[in-house]
């Protein structure tokens, strides 16, 4: 078979690679997609997906692993996504002649490839075909050690990804009729020291708004947590089940995966977790559908925050009053809530394209052909 492979280290990584890998399957069918994980949280959330033909972990980085590997697989086009780099496979890539492309790319200056002790780095960057980058300051440092030919500023692919999910997204009835008739805070992503806000932020403007959490994890002791600090709340299961009514509470807990970037359509607000920790969730997923954007400090890594905040369409907040200042400024002038709603859609829409920039050079470059 004619195959195409795919390597993303998470699940992050995957859904940036999605929207090409779609593409490829969609203009050339005649060849088959192969997909490999690093971390365990992409592999096990998507090992029956069905729009790649195979799905695995990828084998250690050696000499041994990688020959072998290849040799089996022996791929037409091979696509690693944002910064995997692992020597051996790119080397042994790079020696068989076959296509290799880097996609979502970002650079930061304090990297080891802008290093003096950075030469393997930069080695293993001379094996790829050609690289697609996301940023203009990644496009500057690639410029002090690659020819200018080698990558393009294509930006980021998840731009794509999140606009795919909100043209194609089906009506959830359970959501719609939890949220109708009332503004809804949908918290996606959450993590304890979010919800912790969550809850002061819900009582001190208890009976303004209804409240969705979608925590990061799912686990029954997390659920447990959140059910303690909002008591009878609703579980999403339980509407599933019949076993409670929409009306029941103010508050619903999504104890189930898979829902988050359908449901943020049905807010009035949006917060987003994970930056009063290790690092912000995504952003996109909710204002891709026009809505306000809230997070916490920690997003200074993540350009799509700072390009939303500039925008007009996002909000870091520091504690509750923080974030209550702000959600009675958007109740007091409507004006200045649909202006930032705008500003939310219009930043991801004016960032969409990536994945056609891609596509158009695996076409002219013919690295694929039907």
């Amino acid at each position: 078979s004619k195959i195409v492979w795919i390597h993303c280290a998470s699940l992050g990584e995957f859904e940036q690679g999605r929207p090409l890998l779609e593409k490829i399957r969609q203009q050339y069918p005649g060849y088959k997609l192969l997909v490999t994980f690093f971390s365990p949280s992409g592999y096990e959330i998507m090992k029956n997906y069905k729009g790649a033909d195979w799905v695995f972990y990828l084998p250690m980085d050696s000499r041994s692993n990688a020959g072998r590997f290849l040799e089996i697989v022996n791929p037409s086009l091979v696509v690693f996504v944002k910064y995997e780099y692992w020597y051996y496979y790119l080397n042994t890539i790079h020696q068989k002649n076959i296509p290799l492309l880097m996609v979502s790319a970002i650079f930061r200056e304090n990297s080891a490839f802008f290093k003096w002790y950075g030469g393997l780095y930069r080695k293993m960057l001379s094996f790829f075909s050609h690289l697609f980058i996301q940023t203009q300051e990644s496009h500057r440092l690639l410029s002090t050690i690659l020819p200018e030919e080698r990558f393009t500023l294509a930006g980021d692919t998840r731009f794509d990804r999140v606009i795919d999910i909100a043209e194609k997204a089906e009506p959830i009835p359970l959501i719609e009729q939890f949220t109708a008739h009332s503004q809804t805070i949908i918290a996606g992503s959450s993590w304890p020291p979010d919800e912790a806000i969550l809850e002061k932020v819900f009582n001190t403007m208890k009976g303004t708004f209804k409240l969705i959490i979608a925590p990061h994890q799912v686990n029954e002791e997390h659920v447990s947590q959140i059910q303690t600090l909002f008591p009878g709340c609703l579980l999403y299961s339980q509407l599933l089940s019949g076993e409670r009514q929409v009306t029941e509470s103010n508050v619903l807990i999504i104890n189930n995966i898979g829902l988050l970037s359908r449901i943020y359509r049905y807010a009035h607000t949006c917060y987003i977790g994970g930056a009063f920790g290790a690092g912000l969730h995504n952003t996109l997923e909710a204002a891709v559908y026009g809505k306000p954007v809230i997070f916490g400090t920690v997003y200074q890594k993540f350009n799509e925050a700072i390009g939303l905040i500039e925008a007009g369409a996002a909000f870091s907040i520091t504690d509750a009053e923080n974030y209550i200042s702000i959600l009675q400024q958007f109740n007091a002038d409507n004006d200045y809530y649909e202006k930032t709603c705008s500003a939310a859609r219009g930043f991801v829409y004016q960032h969409k394209g990536a994945t056609g920039l891609i596509m158009n050079y695996i076409q002219e470059k013919r690295l694929l052909t039907n």
